[in-house]
């Protein structure tokens, strides 16, 4: 589908960003990405880097201008303690550039538009979470960054639905994502890079917010690519759809996990209640894609992990 096709790839610098950058490169594709404050990682003359700030109008015009599909992978992102302390800085940021990139490309007759929104958007529920599931309650320290994705959503409705022509807008709810190109700064790591990063630096003992015992689904970052690759493909109503493992992975087995594979041997870990955690348990549907889209993640989280240590190791 993206052979010869001129597509932009907002936050191109960013963990998604860049691994979407990297294969639709590879799918011969004409890749205009966005950059702010990072310097690209894709270092290839077929990719055309723009640096912009996306919470300007006349920003998200010059980028839309001429292209066919757009990405959205922009977004101020941070871990769990940000989300704790300071939620509210997740709200104006996301809320403007994602507004301001949905109007922009469809100024620009753009053919469709993907917005990575998230998982938080679900309730808390001790069930896989299907898309239709979503009642607008969400796990009230996910509050406001669920509503500013969930307002997202709504944005990207309105522009397939409820206009005299409408711009056709894919919606995507990944599960957690890892891999090569994650965060692993202390600030802004997610739980994954996290341990990782403690244990390949044989922190002695390895501290763990909470009690290790929350479920959460991830997914390969090149897996979810194929994800939002298939995605844009073949919906062509507006239509949420779950990019997940399906598989529920409990945060004492995966550290286990990692300390094998990095050979750790005599690690020790402590637990601390007293840090921010999250949801402590989300599990995910992904019969929807696995239906209308063909996706399954074929990335084990052992093979994931291992390429993510390696990467981990040999750049950072």
């Amino acid at each position: 589908m993206f052979q010869g096709r001129r597509v932009l790839v907002t936050g191109a610098a960013g963990f998604i960003g860049s691994r979407l950058v990297q294969r639709l490169v590879h799918e011969g594709a004409q890749v205009r990405g966005t950059l702010y404050r990072r310097d690209s990682v894709v270092r290839d003359d077929r990719v055309e880097y723009t640096r912009v700030d996306l919470t300007r109008a006349e920003d998200c015009a010059l980028v839309c201008r001429d292209m066919e599909y757009v990405f959205l992978c922009a977004a101020n992102t941070s871990g769990a303690a940000v989300m704790e302390k300071t939620p509210l800085v997740h709200l104006t940021p996301n809320l403007i550039m994602n507004a301001r990139m949905l109007e922009a490309a469809y100024a620009a007759g753009v053919n469709k538009t993907l917005f990575i929104s998230s998982n938080t958007v679900y309730p808390v529920s001790d069930d896989p979470v299907k898309e239709a599931d979503v009642t607008n309650e969400f796990f009230h320290k996910y509050f406001i960054v669920a509503w500013m994705k969930r307002f997202t959503e709504i944005m990207c409705e309105m522009y397939a639905r409820k206009i005299k022509t409408p711009m056709q807008t894919v919606v995507v709810r990944p599960a957690n994502a890892y891999g090569p190109g994650d965060k692993f700064d202390w600030e802004t790591s997610h739980v994954l890079p996290a341990l990782i990063r403690r244990v390949v630096e044989r922190h002695d003992p390895i501290r763990v917010w909470g009690d290790g015992t929350d479920i959460k689904d991830f997914i390969y970052v090149d897996d979810l690519v194929e994800g939002m690759l298939l995605a844009m493909e073949r919906l062509e109503d507006f239509e949420p759809v779950n990019l997940a493992s399906g598989r529920g992975c409990c945060l004492r087995d995966v550290l286990e996990l990692v300390i094998r594979l990095d050979d750790y041997a005599g690690a020790r870990i402590e637990y601390d209640a007293s840090k921010p955690t999250m949801i402590p348990k989300r599990l995910i549907d992904p019969s929807k894609a696995r239906r209308i889209l063909g996706f399954e993640a074929t990335t084990s989280l052992e093979a994931g992990l291992r390429k993510t240590i390696a990467w981990y190791r040999s750049t950072l």
